[in-house]
């Protein structure tokens, strides 16, 4: 199950949450948070972590992930004077909230929680994430691909959680429909135009792919791979610039092939989209690591007529992409036990049959590089894809990601603003690189609001 599926209901529930982050956010960075920072700063040692892990103790994890109790029961075998108390709290946004409100209260939060990449600076400016350097989560940082090991660290070089799975972005084609219509896989951006419009022009009803208009995730995928510097942070000053010229570069490549009409915009994860996987509507998915476990779940008409590919690139070159979806596991401020707590963490997301059941059970993509490059996992091949060895090709996208992107710390309002700009102009068929200089007008004005020092990227 992607890790993405949060994304789908989050942004119905946008409208109602966005003001109340925006209002925990301004409150901790004036400092009136009600739930300091805490946690040792210097080094905890291995004594007082031995003592720890023998001690018993309860913790609280609040976690979406289905069936994780089977990576935890391997954590509770190992110390076993550790209990964990796992609760589903919900998914993406609605899980949030929740936690926004338990630290607001002062009380309910868990130990340790599910949060999202794109998430971690929203809850770390209102110092809601223990810093994990204490409890020797540096020295882990070869463990992990160097992409998501930037997502999760701070602008001091706080560590505030530990990378578990990911999305880098590829491309999944229908192989029998490209070889019927004559189409050869896309390398560039200009070969997919190309594509989309001989495609459309040999079988009006047949799409080269769906860009769909509601999709914000990948569309920050799509400008992160562009190489977007749409946000930066550092403290209270954040950089905006959602209209760079390389975020209206892809706003004026996907706007013209959408006014031509050759691409779709057809709403994702709906009834309609996933039939038009079965039906041959589109040939082409561009989507994450996630995707060909997903679309072989959803399209199981058309197995052994999918292959995977990478991204089309803008610049051949620098082959380059980025990244839809994936979460990490987090210590939450305020927690008894934070010294059992990140050890948790720690363990979850680096013990080796660990990291595998995830790979195995729950069908993540990992942010390991010692599973990436594990035959066990990389080597598997996939009949839905006639045989191809789809998570060998993920991981090297996956080396591929651009290590800078980062995140606003009022992502909510970014999604809403996006959705009813350029996401609009997209169902609407207007000018979408015009309608990025909404969105930064929209964003620019709400962060000053807020209270943020707003500078251009």
């Amino acid at each position: 199950m992607p890790t993405s599926a949060p994304h789908f209901t989050r942004r119905r529930l946008l409208k109602l949450t966005a003001v109340t982050a925006a209002a925990a956010t301004l409150a901790a960075c004036s400092g009136s948070a009600s739930n300091p920072a805490s946690g040792p700063t210097e080094a905890v040692s291995q004594d007082d972590i031995d003592k720890a892990m023998m001690t018993p103790t309860t913790l609280t994890f609040w976690t979406w992930v289905p069936n994780i109790d089977q990576e935890v029961a391997l954590f509770q075998k190992k110390y076993p004077a550790i209990k964990v108390d796992v609760v589903n709290a919900g998914q993406g946004l609605d899980a949030y909230t929740k936690l926004r409100t338990a630290l607001k209260a002062g009380t309910g939060a868990p130990d340790v929680a599910q949060i999202e990449y794109q998430y971690v600076p929203t809850f770390s400016i209102t110092k809601s994430l223990v810093d994990l350097r204490p409890y020797g989560a540096a020295a882990n940082r070869s463990k992990f691909v160097d992409w998501t090991w930037q997502q999760v660290t701070g602008p001091n070089g706080e560590v505030f959680a530990y990378p578990q799975d990911t999305g880098p972005m590829g491309m999944l084609y229908r192989a029998d429909l490209f070889e019927k219509y004559g189409i050869e896989v896309p390398r560039t951006w200009d070969e997919f135009a190309a594509a989309a419009r001989k495609l459309h022009a040999a079988d009006p009803k047949v799409y080269l792919t769906n860009l769909a208009a509601n999709e914000t995730a990948g569309w920050h995928g799509l400008m992160w791979q562009a190489g977007s510097e749409a946000y930066s942070v550092k403290g209270t000053e954040v950089g905006l610039a959602v209209n760079d010229a390389a975020s209206k570069k892809v706003a004026s490549y996907w706007g013209g092939l959408v006014r031509e009409g050759v691409v779709s915009t057809d709403p994702d994860f709906t009834d309609n989209w996933f039939q038009g996987f079965n039906s041959g509507k589109y040939a082409t998915w561009l989507t994450a690591a996630w995707g060909p476990v997903f679309l072989s779940g959803s399209a199981k008409s058309t197995t052994g007529k999918w292959r995977a590919a990478p991204l089309p690139q803008w610049d051949t070159a620098e082959p380059v992409s980025g990244n839809w979806g994936g979460s990490t596991t987090a210590v939450i401020t305020g927690s008894k036990n934070p010294i059992v707590a990140a050890k948790f963490a720690e363990f979850l997301n680096t013990d080796l049959n660990a990291t595998k059941m995830f790979s195995e059970v729950q069908n993540f993509f990992p942010a390991s590089t010692t599973l990436l490059a594990d035959p066990s996992f990389a080597g598997r091949k996939s009949e839905f894809f006639g045989g191809q060895q789809v998570n060998k090709l993920f991981a090297q996208i996956s080396a591929t990601v651009d290590v800078g992107w980062q995140w606003p710390p009022f992502l909510d309002q970014s999604v809403k603003d996006w959705t009813e700009t350029a996401g609009k102009s997209l169902a609407d068929k207007s000018d979408v690189a015009a309608a990025t200089d909404e969105w930064q007008a929209r964003l620019k004005a709400y962060a000053k609001d807020q209270g943020f020092t707003v500078s251009a990227g």
